[in-house]
């Protein structure tokens, strides 16, 4: 158990200066390729514990998990981490921080759509609550330039919640690291498709006439050089690899209700870590915000933490709830 927390502050330092390094290196490359470098060096680094995943379940891939590992890799990287990526370019890297932390939230919404999980009253409360810590940081009084980086940002979140919905019931199948270091195989090579597809001549200049200059002839490896390499490997290995290695080695030596504390420490402890290497300044907003969306994913934690007494208050309810319709 000390080791699963251990994992879980060194995921949260990690996940905590992702946006920071993503917003140092965005000007140095196209975003399109920086996603596709940063997942293909991530699921380099996750390979081995991912082959050893599978070696200990004794599970052997077929043609329909392949066809699973393309979906699940496609709407991961190819959709979410590139909407992810464009927001960092246009929004401050403590509001993209804060808010792709919610995707828990859509995590619920998704499994009740999609797995008709049930929804219980502390998660509408999470809810909630989340989505006024969310129009606190949006600040709708005083709209700024951001709100198309907001916008991306949520997009991210909820695809990003999407991917691991689709995951859950194969996790278990799998292992978490295999799962991931899987999905990124094959998003990665998908990403390598499109972008060969932008350096056809005809996509290119159809891409740059539609005002869409950036996504026409993207590069793979051009541009990396001595300055920008050790930002390159800070993301690829570290944050996206590493980060992702302890996240799953966490949930494995504590539970997924314990792990998911990374992604509801991140939020107050990414724009700190924005305040002092990017000078981003935390307005009273953004502190209200802050605080509004740690209550909300702390409601939903805390039924993790006290499964045992959440359990009899829900079947106290149950009963008063069926003592009335009884009485009707």
């Amino acid at each position: 158990m000390k080791k699963g927390y251990i994992y879980i502050i060194i995921s949260t330092i990690l996940f905590s200066t992702m946006e920071i390094a993503l917003k140092i290196s965005a000007g140095q490359f196209n975003p399109i390729q920086l996603t596709f470098l940063r997942f293909l060096i991530g699921s380099v680094i996750l390979i081995i514990p991912a082959l050893r995943s599978l070696k200990k379940r004794g599970c052997k891939l077929r043609g329909g998990d392949l066809i699973f590992f393309a979906l699940s890799g496609f709407i991961c990287v190819v959709v979410s981490m590139v909407l992810y990526q464009l927001s960092i370019l246009s929004a401050p890297a403590s509001v993209v921080a804060v808010l792709f932390s919610c995707n828990p939230v859509f995590v619920i919404l998704f499994a009740f759509l999609l797995l008709r999980e049930k929804i219980y009253k502390h998660t509408v409360v999470s809810i909630l609550i989340s989505a006024a810590g969310i129009i606190f940081i949006m600040n709708p009084l005083k709209i700024s330039a951001s709100v198309s980086g907001i916008v991306l940002t949520m997009l991210a979140a909820v695809t990003f919640a999407l991917y691991g919905v689709m995951g859950r019931g194969r996790s278990q199948k799998y292992g978490g690291v295999a799962l991931t270091c899987f999905s990124f195989i094959f998003g990665s090579t998908e990403m390598l498709l499109l972008i060969l597809v932008t350096k056809i001549g005809g996509v290119a200049s159809f891409l740059s006439r539609s005002g869409l200059g950036g996504f026409a002839n993207i590069p793979i490896f051009s541009g990396i050089n001595i300055q920008n390499l050790p930002a390159l490997i800070y993301i690829g290995v570290f944050v996206t690899g590493f980060g992702f290695a302890f996240y799953f080695l966490a949930m494995e030596a504590t539970n997924a209700a314990t792990a998911s504390l990374v992604f509801f420490i991140k939020p107050a402890l990414a724009p700190v870590f924005a305040l002092i290497i990017l000078s981003e300044q935390i307005g009273a907003n953004m502190i209200i915000g802050i605080i509004l969306m740690l209550i909300g994913s702390l409601i939903i934690f805390i039924p993790g933490v006290m499964p045992h007494k959440f359990k009899i208050l829900q079947e106290i309810n149950e009963k008063s709830t069926e003592n009335v319709n009884d009485s009707i």
